[in-house]
């Protein structure tokens, strides 16, 4: 289960990171640098912290093959700004969700305690994000008031909640995707922002 999730997951992060260069203005190959960028960014890292070698995507082609795919699918919905952003604002809810907790779940399987899984999860579904955003040229979303790795943190926190409770994993796992696309979705839809510092006036 966890490995077709991990592909959905890799497919609309691809669409999202597809969307976003062609805001940008960049060309196929920019596209298909950013969408594969997007989509195994986030994963590479957690794969390279947990010692994960080959990193997934050298080891299983069928990774790029989606990627591909799917970057050259988006390329239907780009000539529709309007939807085109409203697409990309869905795709990215949908894989932070899903790579939040198949990234958690992989770190599951390599025996790291939930603390550090919660972080290596957490940094499966943005690093991919933040990577897009630099890359064509904008202010990352983690680096934002957006409710955006508060929202991976939150379904991840979810699903290690209900399995303590003693909810079966699988039941755990798909409601706290639930809850990190409903956060992320429900931020963008009410405007929810997290609270901004100031900087403290020192005379």
């Amino acid at each position: 289960m966890i490995y077709w999730f991990d592909l959905l997951g890799v497919a609309v992060f691809a669409v999202s990171g597809a969307l976003a260069a062609m805001q940008a203005g960049l060309d196929l190959f920019g596209l298909l640098v950013i969408a594969a960028m997007t989509a195994v960014g986030g994963g590479t890292l957690r794969d390279l912290l947990l010692n994960r070698h080959p990193v997934f995507w050298m080891k299983d082609t069928r990774y790029l093959l989606v990627i591909v795919a799917s970057a050259l699918a988006a390329l239907m919905v780009g000539p529709f700004p309007g939807h085109a952003i409203a697409v990309l604002k869905i795709a990215d809810a949908l894989g932070l969700a899903l790579f939040a907790l198949c990234g958690t779940e992989i770190a599951e399987e390599h025996g790291v305690k939930p603390m550090p899984a919660l972080l290596m999860g957490t940094l499966t579904a943005c690093g991919g994000g933040v990577l897009r955003d630099v890359l064509s040229g904008q202010a990352p979303l983690l680096l934002r008031k957006d409710i955006y790795a508060t929202a991976a943190i939150g379904g991840i926190a979810l699903y290690f909640a209900l399995k303590a409770m003693g909810l079966p994993m699988r039941w755990a796992f798909v409601l706290g995707m639930v809850g990190v696309a409903a956060l992320r979705l429900a931020a963008l839809y009410f405007g929810w922002q997290l609270p901004a510092l100031q900087m403290l006036q020192l005379h």
